[in-house]
């Protein structure tokens, strides 16, 4: 895999409000353990669509990679311009920070939100120009925004050769459960 998708939760779809939260360094282990697999395997380019969550605690992790993978890319593609319009302004100032550390940022779109057919249109491209993704979903959590992207993987992984690595909640808990003990 050349380029990866990843994606998952929105912040408040696991309930998380603020950078300080205990479970995003948990998120984020997980996601690092994928990643290094991946950039060992000859991943080049970690790309996500940039919503306040998951994507963006991915795109930090995958810029930290760089120190030691210096030929690893990041990349976020927005539906559309500034998408970032209406978030507080902590998270605005962490969205320009993570904007800083990336090779490629762009949105589908060059007009602010305009409607569903910009997300759609960004999805058709992160899945025309990666090779896989890793979601952060877990069914049993109940649903939420990353289901789409589950079933939208699984089915380009029956048409051709596209690769889908998820992230549970135990994944997450068990990470949690290892630095609870090594204390």
């Amino acid at each position: 895999m050349k380029n990866c998708l990843v994606t998952g939760y929105r912040a408040h779809e696991l309930n998380i409000f603020d950078q300080k939260h205990k479970g995003i360094a948990y998120i984020q282990k997980a996601i690092r353990t994928k990643l290094i697999s991946l950039i060992e395997e000859g991943l080049e380019w970690v790309i996500t669509p940039g919503q306040y969550g998951v994507d963006l605690w991915a795109m930090e992790v995958a810029i930290l990679l760089k120190q030691d993978y210096p030929h690893l890319k990041c990349s976020i593609i927005a539906a559309y311009l500034n998408p970032e319009d209406k978030w507080k302004d902590d998270k605005k100032e962490y969205f320009h920070q993570i904007i800083k550390g990336l090779d490629y940022y762009a949105s589908v779109s060059k007009q602010p939100y305009e409607g569903p057919w910009q997300l759609k249109a960004r999805d058709d491209l992160l899945f025309r120009k990666t090779d896989g993704i890793v979601l952060l979903y877990d069914e049993d959590a109940g649903e939420g925004s990353p289901k789409f992207y589950k079933e939208r993987a699984l089915r380009k992984q029956q048409e051709e050769d596209y690769t889908y690595i998820s992230i549970s909640s135990d994944d997450i808990q068990s990470i949690a459960d290892d630095e609870r003990y090594n204390e």
